[in-house]
Order: structure tokens, then sequence, then C-alpha cells
């Protein structure tokens, strides 16, 4: 007896936890109503300065000095580090004394003995021409030998050469002369260039953000020596899902958020969608440029985006938590009806097709 009254009080409370729930189930339901509906993709990023660059040495050694300091704004070509260049400044002076040896006008004394070389060889060759030409003379009128006529034409053709190969000498020479003119004119530039490596320059104008070696410190060409950026000129760096990318083009409109300017929201477009994936994170780096930046800026300060992709002023809405499998809704505890989909936020979705603003629907039962 007792097991029966206990069964049937067990029935009596599911009964009132059915009829509670059937009852709570009538009000859990609402009409679509017309709002407007922004499709976006979240991403976050950072701020970065125009021409943002980190600034290394061209050539390894000790830093001699520190020419700025943080926050100082420098002009393009304006020295930053001086670094220890004892050697390079010995060099410069050899390429220098091995430049003036090589010169061209210090060489004019050999240029000058060959071209009296070639004079001799001239005037010799036009004697033994004279010379050939009265054997030959004599020959007609059958005075003379025909030894001696081969031996002028012999000695005339020696001299010949000789007078030509000197000209080829010369020739030769000034070559030689010239190359070595201009090899050793270049070294002196290379020494002078390399030189200036141990001088590091700013490549943009802009301000120093950070300072990143010392006076005395080892500077080396793997290792950034400064930041720096534009003074007043700054850009937005997101890190983008992949699943997302292809879903962002330039042009696009973006909605800031960021831990420095809470409460506010700043507007930006997207400028560039850079191409290549980072294969760690799984994420592409897109640019935007704030339409108005805010009054102050820092490099590699952190913020949140919001880049809108769709946005209608007149949509059919409903609450998300009302669409059943991504395609219907209940109109009644029995019945369904398919509806087509469009855009959607975080809280609601979007009715294309299926419902009007005088539909009830309800709210499926969790």
């Amino acid at each position: 007896m007792k097991y029966f009254c206990r069964m049937k009080k067990n029935l009596l409370w599911v009964f009132i936890f059915l009829i509670s729930t059937s009852c709570k189930s009538k009000f859990e339901s609402t009409h679509p109503t017309i709002e407007s509906v922004t499709e976006s993709v979240y991403a976050s990023g950072i701020v970065k300065s125009s021409n943002q660059y980190q600034v290394f040495a061209k050539a390894n050694g000790i830093i001699k000095s520190v020419l700025v300091h943080k926050g100082d704004v420098v002009q393009k070509g304006q020295t930053l580090f001086s670094i220890s260049n004892e050697g390079s400044v010995l060099n410069v002076a050899n390429a220098e004394l091995a430049a003036g040896n090589a010169d061209l006008y210090a060489n004019q004394d050999k240029l000058s003995e060959m071209r009296l070389n070639i004079n001799l060889a001239q005037k010799k060759m036009k004697n033994d021409s004279l010379l050939l030409s009265r054997q030959k003379r004599l020959w007609s009128e059958q005075i003379g030998t025909r030894v001696e006529l081969e031996q002028r034409e012999l000695a005339y053709s020696a001299s010949k050469a000789s007078y030509e190969s000197a000209i080829y000498r010369l020739n030769d020479l000034q070559k030689q002369l010239n190359y070595a003119s201009a090899q050793s004119r270049n070294n002196v530039s290379l020494s002078k260039t390399m030189l200036n490596d141990f001088e590091v320059k700013s490549a943009v104008k802009g301000k120093v953000y950070n300072i990143l070696k010392e006076e005395g410190e080892m500077a080396n060409t793997q290792t950034p020596l400064a930041l720096i950026g534009d003074a007043g000129s700054f850009y937005i760096l997101l890190q983008v899902d992949e699943n997302d990318v292809v879903k962002i083009a330039p042009g696009q409109k973006v909605f800031i958020t960021m831990e420095s300017y809470k409460n506010e929201t700043f507007e930006a477009l997207i400028t560039k969608v850079n191409p290549l994936m980072n294969e760690r994170s799984r994420t592409f780096e897109v640019e935007a440029a704030f339409t108005k930046q805010p009054e102050t800026l820092y490099p590699n300060m952190t913020l949140e985006a919001n880049i809108e992709l769709h946005k209608k002023d007149k949509a059919i809405m409903i609450p998300r938590t009302y669409l059943v499998d991504e395609g219907f809704v209940w109109i009644s505890k029995k019945e369904n009806k398919t509806v087509t989909t469009g855009l959607k936020d975080y809280k609601n979705v979007e009715i294309l097709q299926g419902l009007s603003e005088k539909d009830e629907i309800l709210k499926p039962v969790q």
C-alpha cells in the first residue's frame, strides 16, 4: 500500500512537471522584427607606425657611440650609431695608396717610353724601306746580287714587324693602365663604402621608439639596434583566421576598440590583405587605415576589430535560439516551417523567406 501511494505521488510530480513545462513553452514565443543587421568578422591586432622598421648594422663591431635617444625625431640619413672601424680606416688608406700608384697620370713615363720606342721603330722601318727601294732599283739595272736584295727585304720586314709590335705594346699598356687605374679607384670607393657601413643611419624620417643597444656592446648584422617609425602616421595590423580571410577585401569598414581608449570605437578601412598565411597561428595579416585616428598612438598598442562584411538597414530578424538546424522554426507544438536564412550576428539571424512580421514562432524546448 505504501509503495502504491509513493508511485501515485511520483506520477503526480511528473504530471505537474510536464504541465509546467508545457505551460512555460507557451510563453517562450516571439514575432519576427524589422531591424538592421551587420555581419562581421572578428580580428585582433596591433597599431604600427607607418614606415616602421628595425634598424640593423651593416658591419660587425663595438658600438662606439649612440647618437640618439628614445623619443627623438630623426631625419632620413641621420647617423644613429657609430661603430669602431680602425681596420676599415687603414683599408681606405691602403686603397688610396694603391690608387695613387696605379693612377694613369702617375704612369705617363711608361707611356712616353713606349712612344719613343715606336718612333725609333718607325724611323728604322722607313730607313729599311728606302734601302730596299734602292736595292730594287739597282737590281733592275742588274747591279748587285740577289742575296743583297733578299737581305734588304728581310731587314724591312723585320723593322715593320717591330714597329707594329711596338704599337700593339703601347695599346696593351694603355689598356692595362686604364684597367689598373679604374680598379684602384673602385677599391677606394668600396673601402669608403665599407667605412660608411660603420655609421648606422636612419632610412626614414621618423621617431626613435626604442634603443636596443648601448655604447660598448657588440653590434652585428643579425641583431636590431633600434626601432624607428613615422611620428604621426599609424596603421592597423590585424590577424584574421584562415576561415574568414576569403571574406575580407580592401575598402571594407572596420570598427576598432582599444584598451587605451575604453568605451570608444574608432573606424578604419581595410587597405591590404597580405597573401601569405602564418603556418603556426593559421592566420593572415590584414592591414587597415584609420579614417580618423586617435589623438595619441604608439606602436604595438593592442586592439580588437570587427570587420563589417554586409549590412542591411531593414531585415526580418529572429533570435538565433529560435532557429532549429539552420533551416526551420516551430510555429506550434506540432508544426514547423522551413525558412531561408541570410545575415547573422552573435544574437539574431535574418529570415529571407518563410516568415513575416505577423507570424508567431515558438522557442524550442531545451
